[in-house]
């Protein structure tokens, strides 16, 4: 995720302000936050915490909104469309997570 991408911006509902859907397909719709938060959970991440600050500096969020925000493009089928195998594995995860409740 690039430095000074511009994908801090207010939190707000997934898709809400970027309904646009000028990428002319790519992303599938998504705006470029929805995008930057699919981008952060591909990455591995080396240690505690070094997620969390990229959260935070990169995408201008706190922990909790970023969360949040990732909850819910798990149900989005723009976010399915885009990243397939990130949604798909983090829906896995979820559905295990609540199974285990």
């Amino acid at each position: 995720m690039p430095e000074g991408s511009g994908a801090a911006e207010a939190p707000e509902a997934p898709g809400a302000a970027d309904g646009d859907g000028g990428d002319a397909g790519d992303g599938g719709g998504l705006g470029e936050r929805e995008r930057a938060v699919l981008a952060v959970e591909r990455r591995s991440w080396p240690g505690p915490g070094a997620k969390e600050r990229a959260v935070r500096e990169g995408l201008g969020l706190s922990p909790t909104r970023y969360y949040q925000l990732l909850n819910a493009l798990l149900d989005d089928p723009r976010a399915l469309a885009h990243d397939p195998v990130t949604v798909n594995r983090l829906r896995r995860v979820r559905e295990e997570r609540e199974r285990r409740r």
